[in-house]
Parts: C-alpha cells; sequence; structure tokens
C-alpha cells in the first residue's frame, strides 16, 4: 500500500523532454521547472499530484490509486492544454524502482506507454517516460522529471 508516500510534500522538479517523440532524428531535448504539491489519498492507498511548469503556462494533474485486489497502482495523467484524462499506465515497485505500463495513443497512432518511478532517498526521486510504436519491442525514452523536496507533506 504505502508505495508513493515518499512523493507526499511538495518538490521542485527539473524536467527534459524530447520535442517530438517517436520522429527519430527530428526532436531536440528541451529542459524547463515545475514545481509540484502531492497529498495522500484514502490513508496511503492513493495521491494526487497538482504540477505546475511556470515557463510553459500550463499545469498537470496525476492521480494514483491502488487496486487493493491486485495490488497494482493506476497512474493517470491530465494536462490543462486537453482537460482529458489520459488512459492509465498500471504496475507496481520492486524495491526502490516502480515500472509501470498502458496503451495510448500519440498523433494518432497506437503506442505502449512506460513509466518509471526512482526513489532516490528522502529528498530525491526521479520519474522517466518512454513510448514504443512496435508494441514494446523498441522503446523511446522521451521525458526525465527529477524532484528536489522543497516541503514535508502537511508542512
Amino acid at each position: 500500500m504505502n508505495d508513493f508516500d515518499f512523493l507526499h510534500g511538495s518538490w521542485d522538479v527539473a524536467n527534459r523532454r524530447l520535442t517530438t517523440p517517436l520522429a527519430p532524428g527530428t526532436g531536440t531535448w528541451v529542459e524547463f521547472p515545475g514545481h509540484a504539491v502531492i497529498r495522500p489519498l484514502f490513508g496511503g492507498a492513493g495521491n494526487i499530484d497538482e504540477i505546475t511548469f511556470p515557463t510553459l503556462g500550463r499545469q498537470g494533474v496525476t492521480l494514483r490509486l491502488l487496486d487493493r485486489e491486485t495490488g497494482r497502482w493506476s497512474i493517470y495523467w491530465s494536462d490543462s492544454r486537453t482537460g482529458r484524462l489520459d488512459p492509465p499506465v498500471v504496475g507496481s515497485f520492486t524495491g526502490e524502482r516502480g515500472d509501470f505500463y498502458g496503451d495510448d495513443t500519440y498523433d494518432g497512432r497506437p503506442i505502449r506507454v512506460h513509466f518509471t518511478w526512482y526513489r532516490l532517498g528522502p529528498d530525491h526521486a526521479r520519474w522517466e517516460q518512454e513510448f514504443s510504436a512496435d508494441d514494446g519491442r523498441t522503446w523511446e525514452h522521451n521525458w526525465t522529471m527529477d524532484f528536489t523536496r522543497t516541503g514535508r507533506a502537511g508542512a
């Protein structure tokens, strides 16, 4: 249950994102700041985070919920640009690493999505995203978020 408790609180987030995923040789990497506040739900069986990207003029929300029967987490994302809840990625932690997979679309074509979470101690964490356009045979890394804690939950 409490796999994501390490995230509760506020964070500065250093983002590094590929501008054009799944278009080999056309994308460049951009870096931009973010600030996230993560709050617990359901006594540790869920949480919600709100992230602001001040230089991009937009926000995002992540909802994480634990399926108590399977012990697997579902992670949902929504962005202020669309207002839609994206299909979830689903998975779990092994040690300090969590792997979560799901199906989605990008530019109108079906893709697989992989999120990886790394717990890096009490004040640091990392999230990475990969896409696959060939049903998981190959993956393209396209976004990294490095989290540095700025405040504890409830502080």
